[in-house]
């Protein structure tokens, strides 16, 4: 006998398996359907990543892409600083600017993004909370617990880490979400080298066109002032950076001094760093760059080389490039780029890109200097013919009409008439004195040290106007180049002091002077005759005549004095001069 109950079981177990199977094969469909619409979204996103050429904009799109392709709430993107320790940059979606505000200082790398920085691998966490390397959030920071983050590599190197957490299902990230997220990381990283080769690219352009402008200021006749003016300014348009510097050499302290700076470090103005001991001089005297991580450093690292504590606006500075000036073998100063601590430190492509700049800056600011050199020694030996024709010509026509017109004194028989004879004679003098003056200046460098013989001119010209009459003055023998500059203020005070002497004392018509180096250069002699009535036998006053005495002993020399009651005087004062090797 059949059990009916039986019959009835059979369908409705059929029925079961029926309904179980319609939806697994429902849910097997919609698995693949949400299969191939992430494929069609992860497409959508490398076609976007990779429409940019612009870095920051890749990777902003990279951060966005991440979140929409696996649902999350936060995403950023960590880029390694140059040692691979820590992070630089820090670009982040989902927090708004109010909360970034309230949470403070963005990540550095500590805890788990530091694990993810130490070892590059995959890490998917349910709770972030529960791993033994997870640090406390700061206040004010948004709860977040799911955790996925997957390092970008840029030819087979680490450039940063893609960072996502809490999915906004509430559940955690899946292995599919995690094999999405790498193959965008591996798109990224395409993306980004395409975006640093076009951004090094522009670079390079930016730093030649820049070169070829510091060629043209020279065919447009540049000075030295100028074109050290077109480097600094034009470097900080390139490179970006708030301050660029130009050192050059102090040859009298053995120094470097910034002698031009573009930004708003005006401090730096004017400041010197000693050639030894410095990283500024190393650059300098090696002639190769470097890049340090910032300009302040340490103080055996400061390529400013700031005595004390520097300007709390140093501080803010970082990457600093020191590029040297060098034209040939010949090394001009050194081009000093300093980036701020935020900015993008510069790298072995950025290193070369300057070195180049400035290789060419410094033919610019060597050609400029020779064209000046070259216009300044044409003004000079325009200057020499003209103090030439004036001594040669007019002074001697001017000394042959005053002794004309001094002959024709004796020949004029009203007194007014000599009278006024006698005055065009004195002008005539006076006209003779300043046409010397001039003569002198003329042969004086411009801004320039005054050589011995321009001031022992001047103090002749000093002692003239006391005499009342132009003495005679024979130069010879190289007094410039061999007498030493100790040597000269006491050639000078003694021959001051002669000259007053005998203006005061001697009523003399003629001053005859003699200053000359012997042939060998081992000796100085200077010699003052005079046609006045002599030195007395007890002279009241002897303190001029021992100061010179004495002005001769302390250079182990001889003053001799002549002089015979109504026969006039002469002094001769003579000091040996240092032998040279």
């Amino acid at each position: 006998m059949r059990d009916e109950s039986s019959d009835r079981m059979i369908p409705d177990l059929s029925q079961l398996r029926l309904d179980a199977l319609l939806r697994e094969l429902l849910d097997r469909a919609a698995e693949v359907l949400e299969s191939q619409d992430r494929i069609h979204r992860l497409l959508d996103a490398v076609v976007s990543v990779a429409s940019d050429l612009s870095l920051p904009d890749v990777l902003r799109r990279i951060v966005q892409s991440s979140i929409d392709l696996v649902g999350a709430r936060y995403a950023a993107m960590g880029v390694l600083a140059p040692e691979g320790t820590s992070l630089q940059e820090f670009i982040y979606i989902g927090i708004d600017d109010q909360q970034r505000e309230l949470i403070g200082d963005l990540p550095h790398g500590k805890g788990i993004l530091g694990l993810l920085i130490k070892h590059p691998e995959p890490i998917r966490l349910p709770d972030l909370h529960e791993h033994p390397q997870s640090y406390g959030f700061p206040a004010n920071h948004p709860p977040m617990k799911s955790f996925l983050g997957v390092p970008v590599r840029v030819r087979g190197e680490v450039f940063g880490n893609l960072y996502l957490t809490e999915k906004k299902s509430g559940s955690e990230f899946t292995e599919e979400d995690q094999t999405v997220v790498i193959a965008l990381a591996a798109a990224a990283g395409i993306a980004i080298e395409n975006a640093r080769l076009f951004a090094q690219t522009r670079q390079r352009e930016a730093w030649l066109q820049a070169s070829n402008e510091l060629t043209g200021a020279l065919l447009a006749d540049q000075t030295s002032a100028s074109a050290l003016r077109l480097v600094a300014r034009r470097a900080a348009e390139v490179s970006g950076a708030p301050l660029v510097a130009v050192a050059l050499p102090d040859e009298l302290t053995d120094r470097l001094v910034f002698e031009l700076v573009e930004g708003d470090f005006t401090e730096l103005v004017d400041h010197q760093v000693p050639l030894m001991g410095s990283v500024l001089g190393e650059v300098f005297s090696r002639g190769e760059p470097r890049v340090i991580d910032n300009v302040v450093g340490s103080a055996d690292q400061s390529p400013i080389g700031w005595a004390g504590e520097a300007p709390v606006a140093f501080k803010q500075l970082g990457s600093t490039v020191l590029a040297p000036l060098a034209a040939g073998q010949q090394v001009l100063g050194v081009l000093v780029v300093a980036k701020t601590a935020g900015q993008i430190p510069f790298l072995e492509p950025d290193l070369r890109m300057v070195t180049t700049f400035a290789s060419h800056a410094a033919l610019a600011i060597e050609f400029a200097r020779a064209q000046e050199d070259r216009q300044r020694l044409a003004v000079f030996e325009d200057r020499d013919r003209i103090a030439r024709d004036l001594h040669d010509q007019v002074i001697q026509r001017l000394f042959a009409i005053g002794l004309g017109l001094q002959g024709l004194t004796r020949l004029v028989v009203k007194p007014e008439v000599g009278t006024r004879v006698a005055g065009f004679v004195e002008d005539l003098d006076q006209t003779i004195r300043e046409i010397r003056r001039s003569i002198f200046s003329l042969q004086e460098a411009p801004g320039g040290p005054v050589s011995l013989r321009g001031e022992l001119l001047r103090v002749i010209q000093e002692g003239a106007g006391a005499l009342g009459f132009e003495p005679t003055v024979s130069m010879d023998g190289p007094l410039d180049s061999l007498v030493p500059d100790d040597i000269r203020p006491d050639v000078l005070a003694t021959l001051r002091e002669t000259l007053s002497n005998t203006a005061r004392h001697a009523e003399a018509h003629t001053v005859t002077i003699g200053i000359r180096v012997d042939r060998d250069g081992t000796g100085l002699r200077l010699s003052v005759r005079d046609d006045g009535k002599g030195m007395p036998t007890q002279p009241e006053r002897q303190s001029g005549l021992a100061n010179i005495t004495e002005r001769a002993a302390r250079w182990h020399g001889t003053c001799d004095i002549d002089s015979t009651p109504g026969s006039g005087t002469a002094i001769t004062w003579a000091v040996p001069l240092p032998t040279r090797d």
